[in-house]
């Protein structure tokens, strides 16, 4: 089996668990952060919505110069945010399905002009600032869903809100 075929289950649970909680995020509450330094919850739910279309990137380049690439714009609607990001996952599960154990362990690099930020095998950049990435900010976004009686999704059992 190649490292794709075995990623693929886990990354088809994690993308499924994810959309569950964007589903469920208020829009009429969008503004809403539980500190200064917290993103509000549109713009949380918004970066979580695109951080699958990172995998392409990851994928099919051999790196990202952030210089160069438009900072996102906030969903409009619950019905919209949840298009991109099904777009995102879509495109995320095709990229990956391709890719060959040989294309995993290419190097892929970050910058922002000539500032490199990393350079490292693209499995490493999928498991840190891709899967990773995607479950740190579902925790988050979970925490203000609570906070906002917002019931919180069953992700890896039940939760205190489902069964």
């Amino acid at each position: 089996m190649s490292i794709a075929q075995s990623l693929l289950p886990e990354f088809i649970h994690e993308l499924g668990n994810t959309r569950k909680t964007l589903a469920r995020v208020p829009f009429e509450k969008a503004s809403f952060q539980p500190h200064p330094k917290s993103m509000t919850m549109l713009a949380l739910a918004g970066h979580l919505a695109n951080v699958p279309s990172w995998a392409n990137f990851t994928l099919r380049t051999p790196s990202l110069d952030l210089a160069t690439v438009s900072p996102n714009e906030a969903p409009v609607s619950l019905e919209s945010m949840l298009a991109d990001f099904d777009a995102a996952a879509a495109g995320a599960l095709e990229a990956l399905a391709a890719a060959t154990d040989e294309d995993l362990h290419a190097p892929w690099t970050l910058s922002m002009g000539e500032q490199v930020f990393f350079t490292m095998p693209r499995i490493a950049v999928l498991r840190s600032m891709v899967f990773n990435h995607l479950i740190h900010h579902r925790g988050q976004l979970t925490v203000y869903l609570r906070m906002n009686d917002v019931p919180v999704p069953a992700l890896y059992g039940p939760s205190a809100d489902e069964a």
